[in-house]
């Protein structure tokens, strides 16, 4: 009896088994591009938001703001959105082969 097993496949109770890559079909792979899309449209509807309400304000309040750790943090967050947009269209175009108009 040959107990060799192939090197992807992983047992469901080992440690590895949540971290082995699953397929997705196409409804699910559907969804979660939905969901990435609105999120990335409520992050553009905010970002206009953030600078709409930086044009109002006066520029002590500006310089106040812009020393805060919560802007530090968004600054922080659209880096990453900015390096997370060649992921985005990657798995746009995937889904675009998929189901035709993704």
């Amino acid at each position: 009896m040959n107990e060799q097993t192939p090197p992807q496949a992983a047992d469901a109770d080992s440690p590895d088994a949540d971290n082995a890559p699953r397929d997705l079909d196409f409804a699910q792979a559907r969804l979660a591009y939905s969901i990435i899309e609105s999120l990335l449209e409520h992050t553009a509807v905010l970002s206009d938001l953030v600078a709409l309400m930086a044009q109002v304000i006066d520029a002590d309040t500006t310089r106040a703001l812009t020393q805060t750790p919560n802007w530090a943090a968004y600054l922080e967050s659209r880096r990453r959105m900015e390096a997370t947009r060649a992921d985005v269209e990657k798995f746009t175009e995937i889904m675009k082969r998929l189901g035709g108009d993704a």
